[in-house]
């Protein structure tokens, strides 16, 4: 685990939705003065209402598509509705969140001389026909699909990275995250573990797109957001792209099965069509952060399933 040198004050842009709040609960717990700035569009504030009550804690509500102004040391940037349900719901704001809040972060951390991670996708990589995906892999993505909005800003904004880094000198990192899950996803965020937790506690037939056979790798969430710390505390030199998650990849079939015995749920599997694009397979390729962060998941499938289902069992408890 990195040392903390110095406290620090943080900016974590989508600081209320699933990732940004374990991120600054985590940041908290290290010592440092957190800001969370989210404008509610996809996220909750019941996911940081625990933190308002820490002095180190402030909670700003604000559109990153607009420039922000404070002074921080260090600011990741993960503002940005990361579900198809959400991104798709109105695209050109998903495009400008991810363009303009890219420029808008990276000017931010120019006049500071702040760090700025920028949290970007293993969407980069599209429908990928090389198995599992190098940092070093292209990706194939189709730029006018009902899913560009995300792929192709997202791929534009670690383009804005890179040129700040080139050509300013902005302190970057980017990280390529791969399925996480965990407490304080989105029950209707259309993700494959909320879809299926929620169906199954309903009672409701899971829904399986296609045969069920394509394949995702789940990393929990606790493992992601220390690899993102180590990433920030990592020497300038090490910029990324690096991915993030976890190999341990499973059949979309298996997935609802464990969580069908998970819950004791009596659920049936239902087969719908495949969505637009939807990938095939994905799984990443962690060499890099192997090496150069000595990061790796140390939370199994199962152990983060187990540890994730009270979580939605108490939403539709209260549902």
């Amino acid at each position: 685990m990195p040392t903390i040198q110095t406290k620090k004050r943080v900016l974590v842009t989508g600081g209320a939705g699933f990732l940004g709040s374990h991120l600054c609960a985590r940041l908290l717990q290290e010592g440092h003065e957190v800001i969370c700035l989210d404008n509610f569009y996809s996220s909750n504030e019941d996911n940081v209402l625990a933190l308002q009550r820490h002095s180190g804690f402030r909670l700003l509500e604000h559109d990153i598509t607009f420039p922000v102004d404070v002074k921080v040391d260090e600011i990741y940037n993960l503002a940005c509705p990361a579900s198809p349900v959400h991104y798709q719901r109105d695209p050109v704001q998903t495009v400008k969140t991810n363009v303009l809040g890219a420029l808008n972060v990276l000017e931010l951390a120019r006049r500071c001389n702040a760090r700025v991670l920028q949290a970007s996708t293993s969407e980069v990589y599209g429908d990928p026909i090389v198995h599992p995906q190098p940092e070093s892999y292209n990706g194939n993505v189709n730029p006018i699909g009902v899913r560009s909005c995300y792929d192709e800003g997202k791929r534009c904004a670690e383009t804005l990275f890179f040129d700040h880094h080139r050509q300013y000198g902005v302190h970057i990192k980017v990280a390529r995250i791969f399925n996480t899950y965990g407490p304080h996803m989105h029950p209707d965020d259309g993700r494959v573990v909320s879809n299926f937790f929620m169906q199954a506690l309903q009672g409701k037939d899971i829904t399986l797109y296609g045969d069920g056979q394509q394949t995702r790798s789940f990393c929990y969430v606790s493992d992601l957001i220390d690899g993102l710390v180590r990433l920030m505390a990592s020497p300038d030199w090490i910029t990324g792209p690096v991915n993030l998650g976890n190999p341990e990849e499973l059949q979309i079939r298996d997935l609802a099965e464990r969580i069908l015995a998970i819950t004791g749920s009596e659920s049936q599997l239902r087969i719908e069509p495949l969505p637009e694009n939807d990938p095939l397979q994905r799984k990443p390729d962690i060499t890099l952060a192997q090496s150069l962060l000595q990061w790796q998941p140390r939370i199994s499938l199962h152990d983060g399933l187990r540890m994730t289902h009270p979580y939605f069992a108490g939403l539709t408890q209260d549902a």
